[in-house]
């Protein structure tokens, strides 16, 4: 959590509207292994970081709402009873779709100001728009003593992404935004949205990012047709998710499906099993075998499911040719973002170092290097 985000969005808020603020800190998220696994059902194993959004929250007396993204340098003025989504892409409509989604629940709150502003590295896939999401409806659940649960409080998060912003997302984002625990990962059950909380000692070892800087615009549509593929074959085997299908169970529909799709299914199916194997992994305090399942996760995404790219795939590569690299995979959807890299402590700086140098001589790119700690879910700051 950054100290110097907090203080600067306290004290523009303070001299903005002259009174002082309550104060929220809600964490962008990794995600260690369990990739395309959440809408397939099954479990996915993120962890809340020391990045995310501050937002200093009081109530208005003025007769209407304002927001404002100091990232952005934008300022937004509404009215509680004449909400609507704005133009596609805008900030605004992750506030707009959390204060509708609170009112379609008959919570009643009243105007209120906002200001916030994040340090989750852009297009890195740490989902900055669940943290944004979570710091409004906690802010706004403390401000107006709604008495909302966590449980319900992501669940707003979630329906406002999907109604305000259009992105039909998971819930895993928003769970590990809120739920987070310092130094743990969460194995979270995307049906029952549950999740058991494995404190994780990393050793001689740290997490390390490294964002390939590119987004392809493949990713909308190659996820739709991954989702729609995945949910096809779990009807043909007359399940509810992939998440309850065997690998024998899978070779009873192989004729009736394309061998692309096969695949697909294959990976998902390998992908959940992996999780529960690194779960046992960290369990065990066994990292080697952790970093195994990680590459063999990116393998899988890489040439079976297909949603990596040359430059993710060059990343991974490195990390292979270096032995202080546990595992390394593409995290989050795919055809760009970050790299997730189990590295050894002491040679984290060489690695980055050599890794954007010849990063840069293959793409005339850079990359960026990000060392992460795990940390507490949203949460009021003193």
């Amino acid at each position: 959590m950054s100290e110097t985000l907090l203080k600067e969005v306290q004290e523009k808020f303070t001299k903005t509207f002259n009174t002082v603020p309550l104060l929220v800190f809600s964490p962008g998220r990794i995600n260690i292994i369990g990739e395309h696994t959440d809408y397939n059902g099954g479990f996915v194993f993120p962890a809340a970081v020391n990045k995310g959004i501050a937002a200093a929250l009081q109530k208005s007396d003025t007769g209407c709402s304002t927001a404002i993204a100091l990232d952005k340098d934008s300022t937004v003025v509404f009215e509680l009873d004449k909400l609507k989504p704005s133009k596609e892409g805008s900030w605004e409509n992750y506030v707009f779709g959390v204060v509708a989604e609170i009112q379609n629940r008959n919570k009643i709150i009243g105007d209120f100001n906002i200001i916030f502003k994040g340090n989750i590295p852009g297009g890195a896939g740490m989902s900055s728009s669940a943290a944004l999401e979570n710091s409004v409806v906690f802010g706004l659940n403390e401000l107006f003593d709604l008495g909302l649960t966590k449980h319900e409080m992501i669940l707003i998060s979630q329906k406002a992404e999907h109604n305000y912003v259009g992105v039909n997302c998971g819930i895993m984002d928003q769970y590990a935004s809120m739920f987070g625990i310092q130094d743990h990962a969460l194995h979270l059950d995307c049906r029952s949205v549950e999740a058991i909380p494995y404190k994780i000692d990393f050793k001689a070892h740290q997490l390390m990012l490294i964002n390939t800087n590119v987004k392809h615009n493949l990713s909308d549509s190659a996820y739709n047709d991954r989702r729609s593929a995945c949910e096809r074959i779990s009807e043909l085997l007359g399940i509810e998710a992939l998440r309850d299908a065997t690998e024998k169970d899978l070779e009873k529909v192989i004729d009736k499906v394309t061998p692309t799709n096969y695949q697909k299914a294959l990976f998902v199916i390998q992908e959940n099993a992996r999780t529960i194997k690194a779960a046992k992994a960290i369990k065990d305090n066994d990292l080697e075998l952790l970093g195994s399942l990680i590459y063999q996760s990116h393998t899988g995404l890489s040439d079976q499911y297909k949603v990596s790219c040359v430059e993710l795939d060059f990343l991974v590569a490195q990390a292979k040719k270096n032995k202080h690299v546990l595992g390394a995979r593409m995290m989050g959807g795919g055809f760009g973002g970050c790299t997730i890299n189990l590295i050894s402590k002491t040679e984290a700086l060489s690695f980055g170092e050599s890794v954007s140098k010849a990063y840069k001589n293959k793409f005339n790119n850079e990359c960026s290097v990000y060392f992460i700690a795990l940390s507490e879910g949203t949460h009021l700051v003193k």
